[in-house]
């Protein structure tokens, strides 16, 4: 089996996949000098003792579009997913070397998009930083497919993503009702340099920060799907 083809059926059956070496120490260096570069007095920046972070990364900080979209990683896209594809969400995280941060167990069930339209089957809605954020159909969800670039090396002592194997396939999937008799963990470690590729109904965590390294992360979101009725991705872009 060719690793494509391996790639593929881990996504569809796992939900998940993890690629090393997409970017090189030079390239994961001069994203970093933009993102330095960068004015965080904007309300998409939020930066505590805990946690950095910039929503709408790729508008923000544009100057690394051309940096994170390398040869690599447009053919894994097109490989694993088709050309179809273009951005939907990008955020930036940096989670400081003692930070107790943690996230709890959840799917990704929101879109962001451009405005709040009453439409059959989207709701509840929220509204974050003057960003609208809305449940779609499933369908969109199951779809849709996140890219995860670590700029550092990340496993468990620093806050690695925790994974429910196979959970993408059980549509909306409520963390309370884990039956952990029947489910396994997965730690996702990933070098720096190194891609997960994850659909978004995956069940997934992070810890707190034990070991004392830092943990840089780009999470960006794709979908192929149209919006209905005037609504609007409100990060789409092609790349």
């Amino acid at each position: 089996m060719d690793t494509i083809t391996h790639q593929k059926n881990t996504i569809a059956v796992n939900g998940f996949t993890t690629i090393e070496s997409v970017y090189t120490s030079a390239e994961i260096k001069a994203i970093l000098t933009e993102i330095n570069k960068a004015n965080t007095d904007k309300s998409t920046f939020r930066k505590t003792t805990d946690l950095f972070a910039i929503r709408q990364f790729l508008k923000e900080v544009p100057a690394v579009n051309n940096i994170v979209f390398n040869a690599k990683l447009k053919a894994i896209i097109a490989d694993l997913f088709g050309d179809d594809y273009f951005v939907v969400k990008s955020i930036y995280f940096d989670k400081p070397e003692a930070s107790n941060w943690f996230v709890a167990w959840h799917q990704d069930l929101t879109i962001s998009v451009d405005k709040k339209i009453d439409l059959p089957g989207y709701g509840p809605w929220t509204v974050k930083q003057n960003q609208f954020a809305v449940q779609p159909p499933l369908e969109i969800l199951q779809n849709n497919f996140t890219i995860r670039i670590h700029l550092d090396d990340t496993d468990e002592g620093n806050g690695a993503l925790k994974v429910v194997p196979g959970s993408h396939l059980k549509d909306i999937y409520r963390p309370e009702t884990i039956d952990w008799q029947t489910e396994t963990e997965h730690t996702c470690s990933v070098k720096a340099g190194g891609v997960m590729v994850m659909r978004p109904l995956l069940l997934h965590a992070s810890n707190r920060t034990t070991n004392n390294k830092p943990r840089k992360v780009i999470h960006i979101e794709f979908s192929n799907a149209e919006l209905p009725d005037g609504l609007e991705w409100s990060e789409r872009q092609w790349f």
